[in-house]
């Protein structure tokens, strides 16, 4: 094959974004030795963007010693800084570490290099931002900002005032963040940026506009980065991260079996080459099972997402605490809280809201609602708002203030409906009966719960309808044998001839659950089969 040739070829694959097809073309060229510095630092892009990081690796060495070969140093000098910070995200420091010491020492001895030398800024601004510290991230993301102007580097701008953008949001300035992001998303979705950066700046931004509470923009984004993936069919790398947030937004929205089939998407995707997508794919899975009603599938999901290195908080909290463990709930969220940034913290608080009431301590909770109150004055958005009223309602019900927890549960619910969220507007519906009920307006309070219960139930929100058990807001009606009301259903069922699984997914419950229901059945009727079960059902007429 004739080098030049299959060079040609290689480069018209990679302007094409057919990264496979580049790496096939590459390697033929690359063996007959008429490879530049730059077609290897392509190549090892290429390599990245498929999910082959090792290869991708190797290439990028060879790139950085090609460029030092040519004399080239800011092209060693970024090659240098990409592989420390591709080692630093796959969480070798000692590598990281030693690429970012070579790039450090190039720039040294060769200060009369470009100032695009400031991409060594951006994991020392990383670095602070995950430490917390938003003051010291934004003052060196503002110094790699004035470096990459200096330089015309559009990948280097885009980075910098990525980390800007961020700073400001973990600093309480959410609308600056913002609209700083927003212009970096232009120069991204102009196709100024190289690959690499582009899907970073996505996937970021993506995640800024979820602790800014910014739901709009993380809808037009997604379907940005939607685009953005499918114009690159065989890239692996943010695709996961893509259908994670997919799954997220499914989930918001009511349509879990949307999100059930993304957040599955994302894991496989993640599992594949995108690893930064590994943690988001599982806690979202965790998410959907959950809600759910499917305990023992939510906890093996969050078992996953936490081997990658992160909480699954709040969701494995929440479900310690359907399972009827307060203490531990607190326990888990409260320790989750001391661990993380400022921005991350504010989305644990709705949970740690819920959690300390369920634990007994209304004056906890009440102190979690006020920090939300605070969050509502420098950040206006909807989501906000909504949050803030839907968990002010349930501590005003908790401190004894029926009237006023009536009136904001419904000003929450009204909120959740303008923002299409479903489960949350149905939940804010089981508040108000609970504050209806206080009033003694047993009418108000049966309307709403059997609008919740038949909105938890197109949603198949299983958690939410076996929790709603308790909610009757007149006394139950004694049932024959001692049973529960859902005793009661799943013995239905038995008689009608239906097996665990057909139970299960009748009643949104999981398959070990209608188990434990139908060994309580046979205990407190003196049964041990399903026949003898269903004889006392059509004794006691019981049976449909």
């Amino acid at each position: 094959m004739d080098a030049p040739t299959a060079l040609d070829r290689r480069r018209t694959a990679y302007g094409e974004h057919r990264w496979s097809d580049a790496i096939a073309d590459f390697d033929a060229a690359d063996r007959a030795s008429a490879a530049t510095a730059l077609d290897l630092a392509q190549f090892a892009i290429a390599a990245t963007l498929v999910g082959r990081f090792e290869e991708g690796v190797d290439w990028l060495t060879r790139a950085h010693e090609a460029f030092l070969a040519d004399g080239d140093v800011d092209g060693a000098v970024r090659c240098a800084a990409w592989l420390g910070m591709q080692f630093m995200d796959a969480g070798d420091r000692a590598q990281a570490g030693g690429w970012f010491a070579r790039a450090q020492r190039l720039v040294d001895e060769h200060p009369e290099g470009r100032p695009d030398h400031g991409f060594l800024l951006i994991p020392e601004g990383l670095a602070a931002l995950y430490g917390g510290d938003g003051a010291r991230a934004a003052s060196v993301f503002g110094r790699a900002a004035e470096l990459a102007r200096a330089a015309k580097d559009p990948d280097l701008v885009a980075l910098a005032e990525l980390g800007l953008g961020q700073s400001e949001i973990m600093l309480g300035r959410p609308a600056a963040g913002l609209a700083r992001l927003d212009e970096v998303m232009v120069a991204v979705t102009a196709g100024e940026v190289s690959p690499v950066p582009s899907g970073i700046v996505y996937c970021a931004v993506l995640q800024a506009c979820r602790l800014a509470f910014d739901v709009q923009r993380a809808h037009e984004w997604t379907r940005a980065l939607d685009r953005w993936c499918a114009e690159r069919p065989d890239m692996v790398a943010f695709s996961g991260q893509c259908h994670a947030q997919r799954a997220a937004l499914f989930l918001l929205h009511g349509a879990w079996a949307e999100a059930l089939a993304a957040a599955e998407e994302a894991q496989e995707r993640s599992a594949r080459g995108d690893r930064d997508g590994l943690y988001s794919a599982w806690y979202q899975l965790g998410e959907v099972h959950r809600l759910r009603g499917e305990p023992d599938a939510a906890m093996a999901a969050y078992e996953q997402a936490s081997r990658t290195g992160w909480e699954p908080q709040p969701g494995l909290a929440l479900l310690r605490l359907a399972q009827g463990e307060p203490a531990v709930a607190r326990t888990m969220i409260l320790a989750a809280a001391d661990r993380l940034d400022p921005a991350e913290r504010r989305w644990l608080l709705p949970a740690t809201v819920e959690i300390q009431l369920g634990a007994g301590d209304v004056v906890a909770a009440r102190a979690a609602v006020d920090e939300i109150r605070a969050l509502t004055r420098s950040n206006t958005m909807p989501l906000v708002q909504a949050i803030f009223e839907q968990a002010e309602a349930a501590v005003l019900l908790a401190e004894g203030d029926p009237r006023a927890a009536l009136t904001t549960a419904r000003h929450a619910w009204a909120k959740w409906r303008e923002l299409d969220v479903p489960y949350e507007a149905a939940r804010c519906r089981v508040l108000a009966a609970r504050a209806c009920r206080a009033l003694d307006d047993e009418a108000s309070a049966a309307m709403e719960l059997d609008a919740a219960r038949a909105e938890f139930a197109e949603l198949g929100a299983g958690q939410a309808l076996a929790a709603m058990e308790t909610e009757s807001p007149s006394a139950p009606t004694p049932q024959p044998g001692g049973l529960s009301a859902r005793e009661v259903e799943v013995l239905r069922l038995v008689a009608a001839g239906e097996t665990n699984r057909q139970i299960a997914g009748e009643l949104y419950l999981s398959e070990k659950t209608v188990q434990r229901h139908l060994s309580n059945i046979f205990g407190k009727l003196g049964v041990s089969t399903r026949s003898a079960a269903t004889a006392f059902a059509f004794r006691h007429e019981l049976a449909g």
